[in-house]
């Protein structure tokens, strides 16, 4: 089967396609005809080794010191079902999937094997394949995180970068879960965002956030590189600060802020179930989540789709095509 791998940390020039030898599913596992998969900051990231401040070690001692021990990079997919292990019983050839490997990695390949008890979950029949692969990286992202900061009925919320992967699905489920949504983006991104279920949006080439004396519940940070001291006066009493983003200082930080003041800075690792992936597939189907898609490239472009997803400017999330018949 043809894979991309990623030969080395680096630019996006790094990856390969390649023939690989086609996996088989084990006794509980789900072999997947891979037809869509996508390219995520977080892929990207990996690649690159582009990692927050305070964890270029711990990553390398994770994902591999000189090169990825995954070669094959890729999170998101969405496929149909090929073949199953001896003790499957919740999936069945023919089946249309999606699945979410997360740090596991490995969608980039024409075939993956994922356990049926892993994030796995039947693709919404109201969406297409490549709207079933996206959901699943911005959704369980926000998902974790909202939790976290126990959003509730009629909070308000701001969303900084409310027109990316992450950004897109986090007004959306915001606005499922009560809240009064504002989003922070560019002119251009102001209707998408609206359209998502924002109240107000911010155009941040002309306003900035910080000096509108508005105040929020809950302000979502999913592009970094601000400190804290950025949101505090846009917090009111009891706000969180969701920084999705975060570096080893910012990590340390938060305690300090919890023990000195009534407000809060939550960030670290995401935590998501294969409940999650459900969870997002049903809100899916009742029309509660869509997947916003930017670009779609064959998956012979692979590189061109991570250069584009190295510029930071794409709206909602980037595809790649495995398949033609999708």
């Amino acid at each position: 089967m043809k894979a991309a791998i990623c030969t080395q940390y680096g630019s996006p020039d790094v990856l390969q396609l390649k023939n690989v030898e086609k996996p088989i599913p084990k006794r509980d596992e789900v072999l997947i005809k891979v037809y869509v998969a996508t390219v995520t900051s977080g892929d990207c990231r990996v690649r690159a080794l582009n990692v927050p401040l305070g964890f270029n070690f711990i990553m390398r001692s994770v994902l591999g010191f000189s090169k990825p021990r995954q070669p094959i990079l890729g999170s998101e997919l969405a496929g149909v079902v090929e073949a199953i292990g001896k003790d499957v019983s919740k999936f069945k050839v023919g089946d249309a999937v999606f699945a979410f490997s997360d740090m596991a990695m490995g969608c980039y390949a024409e075939f993956k094997c994922i356990s049926q008890n892993s994030a796995i979950a039947l693709k919404p029949s109201n969406l297409s394949f490549e709207e079933s692969a996206a959901l699943s990286f911005g959704g369980t992202t926000t998902l974790s995180f909202l939790r976290r900061a126990k959003i509730q009925l009629n909070d308000k919320v701001l969303v900084i970068g409310a027109s990316g992967c992450v950004g897109t699905a986090a007004v959306q489920l915001a606005k499922y879960f009560g809240a009064v949504v504002t989003g922070v983006c560019s002119t251009a991104n102001i209707p998408l965002v609206k359209s998502l279920g924002a109240r107000d949006v911010i155009d941040y080439t002309r306003e900035d956030f910080g000096v509108n004396n508005e105040q929020y519940d809950i302000i979502i940070d999913a592009v970094g590189g601000a400190p804290f001291e950025r949101y505090e006066a846009s917090l009111k009493d009891g706000g969180r600060v969701l920084m999705l983003v975060a570096g080893l200082p910012d990590m340390l930080y938060a305690p300090w802020i919890a023990m000195t003041s009534n407000k809060k800075l939550i960030a670290g690792p995401v935590a998501f179930s294969a409940d999650d992936i459900r969870f997002l597939a049903d809100l899916a189907q009742a029309g509660n989540l869509i997947s916003v898609i930017d670009k779609r490239f064959p998956f012979e472009q692979i590189v061109e789709a991570h250069r584009y997803v190295d510029t930071g400017r794409k709206k909602g999330n980037v595809v790649l095509m495995l398949t033609h018949s999708v």
